[in-house]
């Protein structure tokens, strides 16, 4: 026999309506009495029916968040992560729909008004364009950015940026202060048309670089169909430079840890005959010794989840547009050059 709500109330002592608010406003009720009732409700297994919550709120209960990035990645596993742990707690599903060109992103974007499946759109690291945005005006979706291109500019309701173009200018100055003149960068070639916000640290770090006299040689790292990177030619395109760089400065963590263990496995000290610094402080990172670029998705994740819940329920947002600042974490795998 299933256990009705009915049920939940009478062996925790509150109203019927106390237990549904339990479920669907929790911050309407005290945490005291919420903790009883749901203690109470995984007792008897119970769960509220999220349609009937759903048609008594007039939302979905979900949340849309585009990404481009494989979910297995650190950037993209830390936002799912933060947004996880903030969305569920209040009742709030993610729907993750992975995006990997601009004719996948308008699919989206034109179905979602009919479906009307989704409270907010959340965009993780690449650009959406202004016919997309007034998209969701139309049906009075808020769509928050994390990492996202000109988020303000394009018309995001709300965003939490890294900012890319500081992270990679100390990156570049860090180098250049060790003495380091053949410098290279690597980067990714998706092969798609999205406007991704590594560009940015790209940019940052080559505009820098040539301020101070030096042209850094770029290297693209291919992504193969499984999305990982293929390190190893890599490897080859730096031993087949006339010179080889004696500072390499990476697009993200993902692509530096793999390349300092291929370095060495070629015969090359990091950072005896290589300095090597990447971007991300990821996993394993601060074991390695890997100097690295910090920043925090978990956190930015929290906040992007805190800002579309209030504007869900139409609370104002002080600050709706911010950038926290990158970080160098200096390690073992950069020094003088020799």
């Amino acid at each position: 026999m299933s256990t009705s709500i009915q049920d939940v109330a009478r062996k925790a002592g509150v109203s019927i309506s106390t237990v549904s608010r339990s479920f669907t406003r929790p911050d309407l009720v005290s945490a005291k009495t919420r903790e009883r009732v749901l203690a109470i409700a995984d007792e008897l297994n119970f769960s509220l029916s999220r349609s009937a919550a759903a048609l008594k709120s007039g939302r979905s209960l979900r949340i849309a968040v585009l990404m481009s990035g494989h979910i297995r990645l650190w950037f993209t596993a830390s936002v799912i992560e933060g947004l996880n742990e903030v969305l569920h707690a209040e009742g709030y599903d993610i729907s993750i729909f992975q995006v990997s060109s601009i004719e996948e992103r308008k699919e989206f974007f034109d179905m979602l008004p009919v479906r009307r499946n989704a409270d907010a759109v959340i965009v993780v690291s690449f650009d959406i364009d202004n016919n997309e945005i007034a998209q969701l005006a139309s049906v009075d979706v808020p769509i928050v950015g994390i990492n996202s291109v000109d988020a303000q500019a394009r018309g995001f309701t709300a965003a939490i940026n890294i900012d890319d173009a500081q992270g990679s200018t100390l990156a570049a100055r860090h180098l250049i202060n060790l003495g380091h003149r053949r410098i290279a960068y690597i980067s990714t070639d998706r092969e798609i048309s999205l406007s991704f916000s590594v560009q940015s640290r790209f940019d940052a770090f080559t505009e820098h670089c040539r301020k101070e006299g030096v042209e850094p040689q770029v290297i693209v790292c291919k992504v193969n169909a499984d999305g990982r990177y293929e390190i190893s030619d890599v490897v080859t395109q730096l031993m087949s430079l006339d010179e080889m760089p004696t500072a390499i400065a990476c697009q993200e963590d993902g692509i530096a840890l793999p390349l300092l263990f291929q370095l060495e496995r070629n015969g090359f000290s990091v950072p005896g005959d290589v300095s090597l610094i990447g971007y991300d402080d990821s996993f394993y990172t601060d074991d390695i010794g890997l100097t690295t670029i910090r920043q925090d998705p978990v956190a930015m994740a929290r906040k992007a989840a805190h800002m579309t819940l209030d504007l869900i329920e139409e609370k104002p947002i002080e600050q709706p547009f911010v950038t926290c600042p990158a970080h160098l974490i200096v390690r073992a795998s950069t020094s003088r050059v020799k």
